[in-house]
């Protein structure tokens, strides 16, 4: 019998040791790889934030916005992100997007008849919007991301806009298609994906040119 206790015993000292052992090497781990973050890339560490001339953070580099009015029309002055199916449900506004918590695609398939009907009516409007036929419009201009928060667009999404941004801020076109240009990525290490252009940063850069 005691023999059994002193055995039950060991083991539970052999386990509260092991606790204490993993939560100590836990608590140094996060901390260390907290300093790491914040000394090596704060930047990113923090949450990509953006800020404007005046130093108030106007977004992240990481999420998506929709540059709407509060009617949902294009706001003419800047280039236009994907639709995002991320929606509040706490509020009755169609179509805000970019709400993090509720990160989604639209979960419909090719042949779902809203889905087709959507894209074919939202393909004409932007259309309509940059002077450019339908068939010209790109694939992401009319489809949200999986996650509902990118904040990225296609080279050739972000190219039919240049005319309109240009002419609507009384810059010429080179000097858009410069900007672009900056805030457009590459393949990741060559290869992978495709290019892309953060409409975010590149909103916030036309901003500061005045």
């Amino acid at each position: 019998m005691k023999n059994t206790i002193s055995l039950n015993m060991r083991s539970y000292w052999a386990g509260f040791k092991a606790v204490i052992v993993f939560t100590v090497i836990v608590i140094v781990y996060t901390f260390a790889m907290t300093g790491i973050g914040q000394l090596g890339m704060p930047a990113k560490a923090n949450g990509s934030m953006l800020t404007n001339a005046q130093g108030e953070v106007v977004g992240s580099s990481l999420i998506g916005q929709s540059f709407t009015d509060e009617n949902g029309d294009a706001l003419p002055q800047y280039f236009q992100s994907r639709p995002s199916a991320a929606s509040d449900p706490n509020k009755d506004e169609d179509n805000q997007g970019y709400y993090a918590a509720a990160s989604s695609g639209t979960n419909k398939g090719h042949a779902d008849a809203d889905l087709i009907k959507n894209v074919t009516e939202l393909r004409k409007a932007i259309a309509k919007r940059e002077g450019v036929s339908a068939k010209d419009v790109p694939a992401d201009a009319v489809s949200a991301s999986s996650s509902g928060l990118d904040p990225e667009i296609s080279p050739a999404y972000a190219a039919i806009q240049v005319r309109r941004v240009a002419k609507e801020r009384g810059l010429s076109e080179e000097q858009v298609e410069t900007l672009v240009r900056k805030y457009t990525t590459g393949r990741g290490l060559g290869f992978i994906g495709e290019p892309t252009v953060n409409v975010v940063e590149l909103n916030l850069a036309l901003d500061e040119l005045k």
